[in-house]
Formats: C-alpha cells, sequence, structure tokens
C-alpha cells in the first residue's frame, strides 16, 4: 500500500475527529518527525494553528488557551527532548483540571534503543501526570485503521474533559518519508464523516437521600461557613450565594472563586479574611460548628490554619471531579457530586432561616478589617499591598487578572476587595509553580477582551522567551512587573532568620534591566516613578496594544514591613471590636 497515501488519511482522520470532538486551536512546535501532521493540521479551515518555536513556552501557552476558552486545546512537537519540555506544563494542567491534548510524534519503533538521533523512550514519558496514554499504531489506510485512529481520537478528548479535566498524551511513530499527499481531497473521509463514536460525559451526584440528610444537618447548624476555592464553572457563583442566602452561612471567598467580582450580590461574601484570622480573639470569635467547602484548596495560609484549629467541627468537600481536596485531612464528608447541582439539591430540602448572628459577626469583622485597609493608600513609596489593594479600581470592566506565584498571588489575596466590575482573576495554582506564567498569560489574552498581568522579577525572567507569542500573533497584554529584585516571598519566611545566606541562596538579586528584554520583542516598557504616574499610565493602558510593561520597583523588606505594621494595626483594632462586642 502507498506510504504517502496512508499516511495522510490516517492523519486526516485524526485531525478530523479532534474538530468533531470540539478542539479549535492547536500550538505546534516546529519540528521534522511531526511534520506530517503538522501539515495537515495548517490544511484545516476549522482549525487555528499556532506556532511556538519553545516547547515548554508552547505547552503554557496552550494551557492558558484552554483556561480562557474552558475546553480541550491540542500542542504536537517532534520526539526527544522537544517532548520533555512539554512537562512542567502538563503537570500544570493535571493539578489545574485543564483540558490537554499532547501530540507527540516519534521515531518508529524499529529507531527506538539503537543510536538514532533525536530518539528517547517517550512510553509513558509523563506517567502519572496524564490521564490516559496510547502508543499510537503505525499509519495505515484500511477501513479498520482510520476507525481506530478516530476513536482512539474521540476518546482521549471525552477522557481530557471528563471530571476532573486534564492531560493526555497520544504518541504517534512516523516513518520517512514524512511528507503527506495534500490536495481538495483530504479531509473528504470515508464512512461516517461526522466521527465514529460520541462519548456522553455525566456529571458526578450522591442519592436524593443523601441529600436530604446533608440539607437537614446544615439547615440546624448556626455556626456554618462556606468556603470556595478556585473553581470553573460559570453557574455555580449564583448558586451557591443563593445556598448561603438561604443558610445564612458567611462565604470566605478565594480570589479564584470569581465570586469577589462580578454584579452577584456580594453582601454575604467575605474577602478580607487572610487579614483578621491572622488575630486569635478573631478566630475564637468566629469559631465555626460545621465547614462547607467547594473547589481547590484557598490560597490563604491564615485561612488553613485556621481551619486546621477547627479540625473538630464537621467538614464536608464537595468535589465534582471526584478528587481529594483534603491535605490536612479535616473532611468528615467527602462528596463527589457537581458542584453546581449540589448547591440546586440542598436549596430544594432547606427552608429560609431569616438571620443569623454569626454572619452578621463575619460581615462585621469584614468590613471592619476592610476600613483599616483604607491606611494603605497613605503610603507613598510604591508598595504592592497599595498595589493590589487598588487594582479594582485601576482595571477595566470585564478586565481578565492573571496574577503570578509567591508573593502577588497572596497580596491578591489580602487585599483585593470585593467589586462590581465582573473581572476574571486567573493563576497558575495546579502546582503553584513560578514557570511558564508570561506564556500562559499570553494564551488567556487570545480570548481575553483586556488582559493584566501581574507578576515578580524572578517569574517574569523565568519565561522571558513567552513574550514571542505576543509579536507573532500581535497579542495585547499590560503586564505588571513588580521588581524587588529577588524572592520577595522569601522575607516572610523562616529563612529570613538565617541572614548569613539568605541572598546567595533565597533573595536572588537578579540586578536585571529589564527595559531591553521588553523591547527585543517590539513591546513598550515604562518604569513607575510615584502612584500618579501609575494611574496615569493605567488609564492609558485601556487602550493600548501590544506588549506593555509597567516596571513597580519596590524594596523586598520595607514590603515585609508595610505587612507586618499593617496586620499588626489591624489586629489590634479587631480584639478592642471582639472584646467590646462579648
Amino acid at each position: 500500500m502507498n506510504h504517502q497515501k496512508s499516511l495522510t488519511a490516517y492523519i486526516a482522520a485524526i485531525v478530523s475527529e479532534l474538530i468533531f470532538t470540539g478542539v479549535t486551536d492547536v500550538v505546534v512546535s516546529p519540528g521534522s518527525r511531526s511534520t506530517p501532521m503538522a501539515m495537515i493540521m495548517a490544511e484545516h479551515p476549522e482549525l487555528n494553528v499556532h506556532i511556538h518555536v519553545d516547547e515548554r513556552s508552547a505547552a503554557f501557552f496552550a494551557l492558558g488557551i484552554a483556561k480562557s476558552l474552558n475546553k480541550p486545546v491540542a500542542i504536537l512537537c517532534t520526539s526527544g527532548t522537544a517532548a520533555a519540555n512539554y512537562f512542567p506544563a502538563i503537570v500544570e494542567a493535571r493539578y489545574a483540571r485543564v483540558p490537554l491534548i499532547v501530540l507527540t510524534a516519534d521515531r518508529p519503533h524499529e529507531l527506538r534503543e539503537v543510536g538514532a538521533p533525536q530518539a528517547i523512550d517517550q512510553i509513558h514519558l509523563y506517567g502519572k501526570h496524564v490521564k490516559w496514554f496510547s502508543e499510537m499504531a503505525l499509519p495505515e489506510n484500511s477501513d479498520e485503521m482510520i476507525r481506530y485512529a478516530r476513536t482512539v481520537c474521540a476518546r482521549a478528548v471525552a477522557i481530557a474533559t471528563n471530571a476532573p479535566s486534564g492531560p493526555v498524551h497520544l504518541n504517534f511513530p512516523f516513518r520517512e518519508p514524512l511528507i503527506p499527499k495534500l490536495d481538495d481531497e483530504i479531509f473528504k473521509l470515508p464512512e461516517r464523516p461526522n466521527g465514529y463514536v460520541k462519548v456522553h460525559n455525566g456529571d458526578l451526584t450522591i442519592e436524593e437521600k443523601q441529600f436530604q440528610e446533608i440539607a437537614e444537618n446544615l439547615s440546624k447548624t448556626k455556626r456554618g461557613i462556606i468556603i470556595c476555592g478556585n473553581i470553573v464553572d460559570q453557574g455555580f457563583p449564583e448558586v451557591v450565594i443563593r445556598l448561603a442566602e438561604k443558610l445564612k452561612f458567611p462565604i470566605i471567598a478565594d480570589p479564584l472563586s470569581q465570586l469577589r467580582s462580578g454584579t452577584h450580590s456580594l453582601e454575604n461574601i467575605i474577602e478580607s479574611y487572610d487579614t483578621f484570622l491572622r488575630n486569635d480573639d478573631a478566630k475564637t470569635f468566629l469559631k465555626p460548628d460545621v465547614v462547607l467547602r467547594f473547589g481547590a484548596m484557598p490560597i490563604s495560609k491564615a485561612l488553613t490554619i485556621f481551619l486546621k484549629e477547627n479540625g473538630w467541627v464537621e467538614q464536608y468537600v464537595v468535589d465534582g471531579g471526584g478528587g481529594w481536596r483534603d491535605p490536612a485531612s479535616l473532611s468528615t464528608n467527602m462528596i463527589f457530586c457537581n458542584e453546581s447541582l449540589f448547591c440546586e439539591k440542598i436549596l430544594s430540602f432547606t427552608d429560609e432561616i431569616s438571620s443569623s448572628d454569626f454572619l452578621t459577626d463575619w460581615k462585621k469583622v469584614n468590613q471592619l478589617t476592610k476600613e483599616q485597609m483604607t491606611r494603605l493608600r497613605d503610603i507613598t513609596e510604591l508598595s504592592e499591598g497599595r498595589l493590589f489593594y487598588q487594582l479594582a479600581e485601576m482595571l477595566p470592566e470585564g478586565a481578565t487578572l492573571f496574577v503570578g506565584n509567591s508573593m502577588p498571588i497572596r497580596d491578591l489575596d489580602s487585599f483585593f476587595v470585593n467589586n462590581k466590575k465582573s473581572i476574571n482573576v486567573m493563576a497558575n495554582r495546579g502546582a503553584n509553580g513560578i514557570d511558564g506564567t508570561v506564556s500562559t498569560a499570553l494564551g488567556a489574552a487570545l480570548n481575553s477582551e483586556s488582559l493584566y498581568l501581574v507578576l515578580g522579577d524572578l517569574t517574569f525572567f523565568h519565561d522571558l522567551n513567552g513574550l514571542i507569542a505576543a509579536k507573532l500573533y500581535n497579542i495585547t497584554i499590560n503586564i505588571i512587573l513588580i521588581n524587588n529584585n529577588g524572592g520577595g516571598i522569601f522575607s516572610f519566611l523562616p529563612q529570613s532568620e538565617h541572614p548569613k545566606n539568605f541572598e546567595l541562596l533565597f533573595g536572588t538579586p537578579l540586578g536585571i534591566e529589564f527595559e531591553h528584554a521588553v523591547k527585543m520583542f517590539h513591546g513598550n516598557f515604562t518604569k513607575i516613578k510615584d502612584w500618579d504616574h501609575f494611574g496615569s499610565e493605567m488609564m492609558k493602558a485601556k487602550s493600548s496594544t501590544g506588549i506593555n510593561v509597567y516596571e513597580l520597583v519596590t524594596n523586598r523588606e520595607m514590603n515585609r514591613d508595610e505587612h507586618r505594621e499593617f496586620w499588626g494595626y489591624v489586629s489590634q483594632e479587631i480584639s478592642n471590636f471582639v472584646k467590646g462586642e462579648q
């Protein structure tokens, strides 16, 4: 049988099946062994092909696209270490529950383990970090093999999207010659042109009797709280807000829960807990009897400690992905059920509670803390705390805010207050790493009206090459670069109490002039002088295009001292309030 004809038909079937299963975007890194699939992908009119020369950055770029679209995105690379460079993004996708279709080209079996160039062992390369792996058969053009290829592809997409979403890996051995036959007939497939199998995914749920029992238990609880972490479900905010209102439970809302910003009711949303839960009087005053938790583990360490200190209380963890998000083993009830469905069912079995002193107490402490936050506006030096406190009012309506890890995401948690601007907050919190942040944000920016990325200098340096995507695809992104010349988060950790080698091992000052790197990618660079200058630049940013980097130079030690001084002041005010109330 003609090799070129078999190669073309087999790959065309796979690419067609990707389209039929809803995949619209693929990020391709150039390479020789992946040639046939790349060339055929480029021919399909319904597939958006994005080229990215660095596989590590390419995979994070695809991750960002998938996060913004909330659907699977494919990545394609050649054989060898190219595939290994996908690993960090695959790990992030696995733990962040993001669907990626990983397509790696490979040497055929006879060229493995014999010293052939660019040949490594790619079988189960990503181990347990992918939901499923398949070593694909060599291309053939028989009806059976075309059916096989399309069925495996449909299965891969279904597994990637089924809760919990995540990456899958298909490894394709290709023999030379690698050039397919491209003509007008390439995608005119024999029999069943609309696919061979449709996979029907359903939501996890529990029995009606169990819903009723949980509802009865929650309804008789006067001191209950709802904790919402990172969760991807557009309908969830509205239904969990209705549940909180009916039960009269406060909602402790992580910034990635999408509950702090939007047109929904913010009445029972508690956002300043990371500050007031550092205070022992507040923690005693607000002690719950029941915890109802949704989504990923919250960012706040203060909240985590609070939960551990109340480890004896009944804690329901609801996870529509059937995972086990309970690092401290605090749950008394692990509920594998779609989160929105769970809320709807509990609502149907719950009577309205008229009022709750416990909810009022949480709201009073939250409001008192927010009132004290206005002190941040008095900080005249460029300050990380003040930046995040003012972000909500500075960003435009409907903006996407992508935040880097380490200190930025923690300052966002502490100081980003409730607002009505429908700001979509994103971050890479699967594995909590700093790698790939720029690339992920740029992938998300492809489908965002206006995206703002806030990150530290180490995180920016770690993924500078990711800026090439903005240059290639004319992506507009506004990057707020917090340059404290090193790892600011370590100043808050016990390592800082051992100054002898602190800067060498943890502070790691880079001393980089980022302006030169930004201009290399045809970007605009502005070094912020003061708060008035920053405010005016943020107004201009609303109509800007291309790469725009705004550098705020801050001091790590001063930032640490400002945080501690603020926490101390607020803590004293809360203690006075709580003792007065008691």
